[in-house]
């Protein structure tokens, strides 16, 4: 929705603006400009990109039209869901996981916490770490290094989507210019013609560099910032499952793991010490 918004606010203010300055919107629809600029567009993003960044643009579009979607309510549920593993893990054995980790959708401790249930992405890495916990690795350093290497992979990977269209961002302006161009160079071709023809003639063809701005400024830029933000979430949201993880295997207790764990959370997110405490009583 605040995606939405955000496009709704930006071309009603352009319209709005345009009309009170007695605009004519006629002179807005350029077909010949919007296929210039977003056939180019279109055309530098495949060549400047690789197969593996194309095949994810569509589902990068949507992480940003939804934006940061983590709320106070999904990192309590991560911090209780790691609270009731860790202390099944201590009374009845780390092996005894297997059963769980290997299918979290029908675990009985999972279900409790539909929320995580259907985080894919997290849900897969913290199942992913209990299981090699569960198989053995008591090594916390190399844990340690082994967790982050993935979460430098993903950021890495996600960098190369936000800059990918970041750049795309940046060089709209100048093909609304080369749509202006070949604009005036049509106009030029058109001389002969009265002053009324070649007023609008230029101005079709400085509708190419509005489009380039707008579109740059207005659109791309703003989404490329708003991935950005979404993939630092969802890399804060896995720092907190490795805080945890961590503080478990270097022998802390499950409420102690999960307060250091806690620690990690945006202070406008986090759950207070006493929500915690409360929380976890309950789950006794």
């Amino acid at each position: 929705m605040r995606f939405w918004i955000g496009i709704g606010v930006v071309i009603s203010c352009i319209i709005l603006g345009y009309l009170i300055g007695d605009g004519n919107l006629k002179v807005l629809f350029q077909p010949s400009e919007y296929i210039i600029i977003i056939g180019v567009a279109i055309g530098s993003f495949i060549i400047s990109n690789s197969s593996k960044t194309l095949r994810h643009v569509r589902a990068a579009f949507k992480i940003a039209r939804e934006g940061d979607s983590y709320t106070k309510d999904d990192y309590l549920e991560s911090l209780l869901l790691m609270f009731t593993i860790f202390k099944f893990a201590r009374s009845k054995g780390v092996m005894n996981l297997e059963l769980h980790i290997d299918n979290p959708q029908k675990s009985a401790i999972f279900q409790k916490f539909p929320l995580f249930l259907n985080n894919v992405q997290a849900l897969t890495f913290l199942c992913d770490y209990l299981r090699i916990m569960s198989m053995g690795c008591e090594n916390s350093f190399l844990f340690e290094s082994l967790i982050d290497q993935e979460i430098d992979m993903l950021e890495e990977e996600n960098n190369h989507m936000t800059s990918a269209i970041q750049n795309l961002a940046d060089a709209t302006p100048a093909l609304g210019i080369v749509a202006a161009v070949l604009g005036v160079i049509h106009t030029m071709g058109s001389i002969d013609q009265p002053p009324a023809t070649l007023g609008r003639l230029i101005g079709g063809a400085l509708v190419g560099t509005f489009l380039g701005v707008l579109v740059s400024y207005g659109f791309l830029g703003p989404i490329a910032h708003s991935l950005k933000e979404a993939y630092a979430a969802k890399r804060g949201f896995l720092i907190v499952i490795r805080t945890g993880l961590l503080a478990y295997l270097n022998g802390q207790a499950p409420i102690i793991a999960v307060e250091f764990a806690r620690k990690n959370i945006d202070s406008l997110l986090r759950p207070s010490f006493d929500e915690l405490e409360k929380t976890t009583q309950n789950l006794v």
